[in-house]
């Protein structure tokens, strides 16, 4: 049976919506039907934030896939669209992060799904917002719009489109 997934993807190198455009045709190729999509949003890095600014797009998936087959998938369309992995947050041609898996709730060492870091990332948050802002978080049993305005990330996110 297919569960609603919500994928975060970014890119701070080369051409980023170019970027942001093929990983969505790889992701309706290999992991699901791509359901609905944000409007591009930028913002300034996270964590490490000598490099250029990020685009991001959230995007909803419906998928028969695990979370462990997922993971798998969109770890192998990053390397196919040229993303090393050199440092933590360093820039990157394209990121593919789960955000939500349904109601699922993954903790192994290699993924934990609702994406940990999601209650403090705006650059997440708005345009995960845009397109499921009544969803309830698995974990904090809130809605995303209410994370949103619980937020004290401070850093500010710009539609680009």
């Amino acid at each position: 049976m297919a569960k609603k997934i919500h994928l975060l993807i970014g890119s701070n190198m080369g051409d980023r919506k170019a970027y942001l455009a093929k990983a969505i045709v790889e992701i309706g190729q290999k992991v699901g039907k791509i359901t609905a999509k944000s409007r591009l949003y930028e913002t300034q890095a996270w964590g490490l934030t000598n490099q250029a600014d990020f685009m991001n797009q959230a995007i909803e998936v419906e998928t028969t896939l695990s979370p462990q087959e997922t993971l798998k998938k969109i770890l192998d369309i990053e390397t196919d669209m040229g993303r090393v992995r050199t440092e933590q947050w360093a820039e990157r041609t394209i990121d593919i992060d789960i955000l939500l898996f349904a109601d699922v709730i993954v903790e192994t060492p290699d993924l934990q799904i609702p994406h940990p870091k999601l209650p403090e990332r705006n650059f997440a948050l708005v345009p995960l917002m845009e397109i499921a802002g009544e969803v309830e978080h698995p974990f904090l049993k809130m809605t995303i719009e209410d994370i949103y305005f619980e937020s004290t990330d401070k850093l500010d996110v710009f539609e680009v489109e």
